[in-house]
C-alpha cells in the first residue's frame, strides 16, 4: 500500500485574525486581547496536517488575486500542500475573526471570500487520477453558492473511484438539515463533533450516528475532551483524548480529520485511526493556532 496516499483536500484557505480575551467582552466597550493573524481555513489546515501526518494533501479552492492569497500560496506549499488554487480577480481571499475566551474555547466569524465562488471546475480532472480520496470541508456545502461545486466534485471523485469524506464545520450554519443530508449520500466517512451530530440527528449521543448510516458508510464523532467515536456497520469503536490544557480550540477538528484519514488511508484499523486522530486535537488545543508547528513531531497511525 502507498505510505503516500495522495489526498484532495477541498475548501477554504485564507487568514485566521485570532483574538485571545481572558475576560468577558462587554458589548460597546473595550476588552484587551491577544491578537496575532495566522493562516487558517478549515481545508487549508486540514491540507497542512495531512503533509504533517505523512499523508500527500492537494488543496483544492479559491483565493484572490491579493497578497494574502500569494502569500497562503507560498506557505502552504513550504508547509508540504500541493496547491491547486483558483486565483479569482473578482473576491478577496478568505479572511475569518476567531475569538477565544478565557477557557481556550473559539467563537468564529468567517468571511469566505474567493472560496463562496468555487466552481465544479476548479477540480482538475487529472488529479483525479492521482489522488485516493477526496475530503471535502463542509463549508463549502453549508454555503448555497458553493453548494453546487461540492456536490459535483463528490460525485467525480466517486465516478473516479475515490473514497470520500465530509466534515459538516459548524452546527450553527447547518440549517437546511435535508439539503445537508442529501449532499452527503454516498460518502464513506462522515466527520462531526456531537454539536453538529446533534443538528443532523437531533442528539448529539454517538449512538445517533447509526441514524446516518443509510447516508454514509462511517461517521468519526469527535467529542472534545471525552474522546472520539467510530460508528460504521461493523460495530462501534471509541478512543480517549490525551490530557491536555485547552489553549486555543480552533483547527481541532481540522487536525483530527487529517491524522484519522492519514491513519486510516494507510491500512490503520478504526481504533488505530481514531488514535491518530484525537493525539493530533489535543496537540493543537495546547496554543494559538490551528497549524501543525514544523519542529513537531509527525504523528502517524
Amino acid at each position: 500500500m502507498n505510505d503516500r496516499p495522495t489526498v484532495i483536500v477541498v475548501g477554504d484557505a485564507g487568514v485566521d485574525v485570532l483574538a485571545k480575551h481572558d475576560a468577558p467582552i462587554t458589548p460597546g466597550d473595550d476588552r484587551t486581547a491577544s491578537v496575532r493573524i495566522e493562516l487558517g481555513g478549515a481545508a487549508a489546515n486540514t491540507a497542512a496536517w495531512l503533509a504533517h501526518c505523512g499523508a500527500a494533501p492537494v488543496l483544492v479552492g479559491r483565493v484572490g488575486d491579493d497578497p494574502t492569497g500569494r502569500q497562503v500560496l507560498a506557505e502552504l506549499t513550504s508547509a508540504g500542500v500541493r496547491c491547486a488554487l483558483t486565483v479569482d480577480p473578482r473576491a478577496h481571499t478568505c479572511c475569518v475573526v476567531v475569538l477565544v475566551d478565557g477557557l481556550g474555547q473559539r467563537s468564529m466569524l468567517p468571511d469566505r471570500g474567493a472560496g463562496a465562488r468555487l466552481r465544479p471546475e476548479d477540480l482538475p480532472a487529472q488529479l483525479l487520477t492521482q489522488a485516493r480520496h477526496l475530503h471535502l470541508s463542509g463549508y463549502v456545502l453549508l454555503d448555497e453558492r458553493s453548494r453546487p461545486a461540492g456536490v459535483a466534485m463528490l460525485a467525480a471523485a466517486r465516478a473516479a473511484g475515490l473514497s470520500t469524506s465530509v466534515d459538516p464545520q459548524s452546527a450553527a450554519l447547518l440549517i437546511d438539515r435535508a439539503g445537508f443530508l442529501a449532499a452527503l449520500a454516498g460518502v464513506d466517512l462522515l466527520l462531526p463533533n456531537t454539536a453538529e451530530l446533534a443538528a443532523l440527528t437531533g442528539c448529539a449521543d454517538p449512538e445517533s450516528a447509526h441514524e446516518l448510516l443509510s447516508v454514509v458508510g462511517a461517521v468519526a464523532v469527535t467529542r472534545g475532551e471525552s474522546g472520539a467515536d467510530w460508528i460504521d456497520r461493523t460495530g462501534h469503536y471509541t478512543a480517549p483524548t490525551p490530557a491536555a490544557e485547552c489553549v486555543d480550540s480552533t483547527g481541532a477538528g481540522d487536525a483530527f480529520d487529517a491524522a484519522l484519514l492519514a491513519a486510516w488511508l494507510s491500512g490503520a484499523d478504526q481504533d488505530t485511526a481514531l488514535r491518530a486522530g484525537t493525539a493530533a486535537g489535543a496537540r493543537v488545543v495546547s496554543r494559538l493556532g490551528a497549524r501543525p508547528v514544523p519542529d513537531q513531531p509527525s504523528i502517524t497511525g
